[in-house]
């Protein structure tokens, strides 16, 4: 997996190539996650350790984040759920994925066992509580993200699982992906929230844009060409 997720085109920093120290820490993190999380999986049956590297591609693929971000997204879930500690992870890693990987299992501890049939005021005041934890913006970034690939992947829980984890992000996650003009992620978290909250409307709007794809593709084609033409015309 670590192979697959290098050759697959990662890169950081605005695009550049991973430079070779960015490699090998990138390397000794996902070893040291791999290990914590060994012999756990995910309700899909899968390795648990394939969520923090999907997490981590997200986080390089669809926000554009560092180094540091891809080795927090590896390390996101260890404090809470293995034997490491913030200072095995601070002598091991360093001070910053230190205090991120701390700032995101602060988050998960707002979460935990709260009800989500909750009002939007309500949800407000949370959403206030998990910005002032973020001191570093990369927490929330890479807590969205993590947020992101639970939504991809809810088919394996329980249904009355899939619509408390949505409505939890309707109310909190979609208004800060907003928030922070991260309009792709929001797009598709109120789809996926949809999808798990009201399934038959998700359904019925999925079939008929299934149904009008083709013609809505070739409207959109005409409509960009002449756009095009102009823009190559005028050397734009």
């Amino acid at each position: 997996w670590i192979v697959y997720f290098y050759i697959n085109k990662i890169q950081i920093n605005n695009n550049s190539q991973i430079n070779p120290d960015d490699l090998a820490f990138i390397d000794k993190v996902f070893k040291l996650a791999n290990k914590l999380h060994s012999g756990m999986t995910r309700k899909s049956g899968e390795p648990y350790i394939i969520h923090p590297l999907r997490v981590a591609r997200i986080v390089v693929t669809e926000i554009g984040l560092d180094t540091i971000s891809v080795a927090c997204a590896l390390m996101h879930d260890t404090i809470e759920d293995t034997e490491i500690t913030y200072e095995e992870i601070k002598k091991e890693l360093g001070d910053e994925v230190a205090k991120i990987v701390e700032g995101l299992t602060k988050i998960r501890a707002v979460f935990k066992d709260r009800d989500y049939s909750i009002a939007q005021e309500k949800a407000e005041n949370v959403r206030k509580i998990i910005l002032t934890l973020g001191e570093d913006v990369r927490v929330i970034l890479i807590k969205l993200a993590d947020r992101l690939d639970n939504m991809r992947t809810m088919d394996a829980m329980p249904t009355n699982k899939q619509e408390t984890i949505a409505s939890e992000t309707m109310y909190l996650y979609v208004p800060i992906a907003h928030r922070l003009g991260l309009y792709a992620i929001k797009s598709e978290l109120e789809d996926l929230c949809l999808k798990y909250t009201q399934r038959e409307a998700y359904k019925e709007i999925a079939l008929k844009l299934q149904q009008t794809k083709r013609s809505r593709e070739a409207y959109i084609k005409n409509f960009i060409e002449p756009i095009k033409q102009l823009l190559t015309d005028n050397d734009v």
